[in-house]
This record gives C-alpha cells, structure tokens and sequence, in this order.
C-alpha cells in the first residue's frame, strides 16, 4: 500500500534539541534520544469513514515528533498501519449497501489527500491489515505453541498472564480495564475466557464475512491489536522509539500490543515510550463516528479554507489537551495565517535569529506548540509595529515555520 507524497523540509541553520515528551506508561516526561535513525510507530485509521479533526490531530502531534528528529539530523522510519478489516469497516459497509474493499479504498485514498493537502509528512512502510496477514498468522502459531495463547470455540484469544509486564502501559486498575475493553472493541462478559480481558488474536471465519487462510489457525482473520504487532516487528523490531496515538489507544490497543510483543519476542519493553494525543471535542463531546459528531477535513478543504490554516488551528492547542473544534477556533487560524504571511512578505524585517531557537526549545519541550505559535507571533507584531532591516528574516521566520511547523507561507 502506497502512502502520500512528501513535502520539502527546508534545513535549518545549526542543529535542533533532542525531544523530551510525556510517556504514558511512566507517567511522566522522558528524554527520547534516538540512534541516527530514529523508529516510530504510529496507529492508522481504520477507512470507513473521512479524515475528521480529531484524526488530524493526532497525525499532526506525530508529524511534529518527526521534524524534530529531522532537525536533530537524523533519519525517521516511520510505520503506519490501515486497518482496512475490521468490524466497523464491514457494518458500515453493510449499512450502506456496499462493497467493504471498494469503501475502504476510497476513504483511504481520501486520507491520503487529506494528509497532502495538511502536509504531514508520510511514513515510510504504510502497510494493510489484509496485507499483513501473511505475516501475522505465524505469530499467533507462536502464540499458542507457547501457551500465550489458547482457543475457544474455534477463536485464538491471548493470555494477558502471559506477560508479566502488562498493565504498564496504561496503568489502570483491572476494572476500569474491563470497562474499557466493553467500550473499545473487546468481549470481557464472553463465557470460558480465562481472563475477561483477553483480547482476540485470530477470529474463526463467521459466515457471509470474509476470511483468509490461517494456516493451522483455521480460515478467520486477524484481531486488531496483533495486526499493529506485526507491522511493528517486522518494519521496526522491539525497542523502537515511540508508540504513537490518540489517547483512547492507551487502552486497550497498546497495552494489548506490548503484551503480544512481549510474550512472543521475551524482551521488554516493545517501545520505550508510549506518547498519546488528545481528543478533539464538538458540542460539549469527543468526536467520534459513532456519535457522528465530526467535523471532516476534506469539507472544510471543499469549503476553501485554506489547510495552512487548519494545520494552524490544530498547533494552537496542546498535543496532550482535550479540546473542542469551534467556528472562533477556525477564525482566530485563518487570522493569524493572514498576518504571519503579511509579515513575511516584507522585503525585510526585526532580526529572526532568536527565533529558530524559541520554536526549537518549544517543540523540543513536550512539543508545546503553543509556545512556538506564541514566539512567530512576537516576531510578527514587531513586524507590524516598527518593521527591520534584516533583509533575510522574512526568510528565516518562513523556513523556520516550514520545517518545524509544518506550515508554508
């Protein structure tokens, strides 16, 4: 599967700080100093539906992380997953009466255009869940040929007891775990699991739904966590750098996904740092597709705002936050999108020196792009207000927002 096309990343004079961000599982900040390629995994859509807010801003929390790393002058191998089977995918294609693979082609081409049109940049493996079943069906055999795993009317479900480590990722209590997998996907109440939190790996063929060859496993198809798993290990081993995602994965998608690693591979941790973004509300709850509550980007692209300004109006908001999507949140974007490329746009201008620096110490701190706003909006209103004669600060404050921002003016 083919990912989108990337935009130029202008470099940098100098060189940018290594990235400390907030870990999920030790529920802190931790310095993330990665190798001279720096290996992130970062959970995809599931394509029954269009690019909303909240999956923008997701994406856009992580697209940070990587032009950090690429100012640090390093290289990223970045994975990327499609969930392309799936419950919701088949229900929603049956509601509609249509066919699941043509759905989730279209939506996941119209992600792709979205994620252009944002310019976030792509990942280098961008891979199917059918596409990975080749190479899931074996780890599930190991699974169960260790006793990780065991089967149950005909469905392979992981052992959560078979990793001693799980539960670290989140952190929660066992149940408020419980009443999360009800919520997100897992059976808790199903009869004759031997822990109410063990999540599918390998689901037996259910009639009018399609299955794949599962080897010794039977025709069925892949649970959702071990579908990540095995991406993950295949593009970038145990031990890579950060696990990305929205907040609603800590549980149960990554503490699941560790404990599969973990339990197949005996070593700890699968990442060392578990990095989560917020949820994007509209009118007083989270956007979601089962609420309908969603704001699409390709909508408002049709509507002709411009994505310099979406993309502006994600940054004003801290990754980790909750926040909710309003017309005044759009508004306040498109105006300081106006100004930047007005002050920009001057022959010359206050000297931009300190300025690499300020976005740099921002985003390196927790991404807090607030900050880094805050600092271009200095320069800007300096700008406006007595002008300069550095003929090449509108230049740097333009390269500057580009490469680290992600923003072109």
């Amino acid at each position: 599967m083919h990912a989108w096309p990337a935009s130029d990343v202008p470099a940098l004079p100098g060189k940018g700080r290594d990235l400390r961000i907030h870990d999920t599982a030790t529920g802190g900040p931790v310095t993330v100093a990665p190798g001279p390629v720096a290996r992130i995994y970062v959970c995809g859509i599931t394509p029954y539906d269009a690019t909303h807010l909240g999956h923008a801003a997701t994406y856009n929390a992580f697209d940070l992380v990587q032009r950090v790393w690429l100012d640090t002058k390093r290289q990223i191998e970045y994975v990327q997953n499609v969930t392309d089977i799936d419950d919701p995918l088949l229900e929603r294609a049956a509601r509609d009466g249509e066919d699941w693979t043509g759905l989730a082609e279209r939506e996941t081409a119209l992600f792709r255009e979205d994620m252009t049109a944002l310019r976030m940049l792509p990942p280098r493996h961008y891979i199917g869940a059918v596409e990975a079943i080749p190479g899931i069906v074996p780890l599930v055999e190991r699974l169960c040929d260790s006793g990780a795993a065991y089967v149950l009317d005909g469905d392979v479900y992981f052992s959560v007891e078979a990793d001693p480590h799980f539960g670290e990722v989140s952190g929660l209590d066992t149940e408020t775990m419980r009443l999360l997998s009800a919520e997100r996907g897992g059976d808790p109440e199903r009869p004759g699991k031997k822990n109410p939190l063990d999540p599918m790996l390998w689901m037996a063929a259910r009639e009018g739904e399609p299955s794949w060859d599962g080897g010794s496993l039977g025709r069925g198809r892949p649970g959702w966590h071990i579908e990540c798993v095995a991406i993950a290990l295949d593009h970038l081993g145990m031990g890579f750098d950060v696990q990305g995602g929205g907040s609603d994965l800590a549980f149960p998608h990554h503490e699941m996904g560790a404990s599969h690693a973990q339990a197949l591979t005996g070593e700890y941790p699968f990442a060392k740092a578990y990095v989560h973004a917020g949820m994007v509300g509209l009118d007083g709850a989270k956007m979601s597709k089962s609420k309908g509550n969603l704001v699409f980007v390709s909508t408002l692209r049709r509507e002709g705002v411009d994505p310099a300004a979406i993309r502006l109006a994600l940054l004003a908001h801290h990754y980790r936050a909750d926040w909710e999507w309003t017309d005044q949140v759009l508004e306040t974007a498109v105006a300081r999108l106006e100004r930047w490329r007005a002050a920009v746009s001057r022959p010359d201008g206050p000297s931009a020196a300190s300025l690499v620096e300020e976005v740099r110490e921002a985003l390196s701190d927790d991404l807090d792009a607030p900050a880094a706003l805050a600092a271009v909006d200095r320069w800007a209103a300096l700008q406006e207000a007595t002008g300069g004669t550095d003929e090449g600060a509108p230049g740097v404050v333009s390269r500057t927002v580009d490469a680290l921002l992600g923003v072109a003016l």
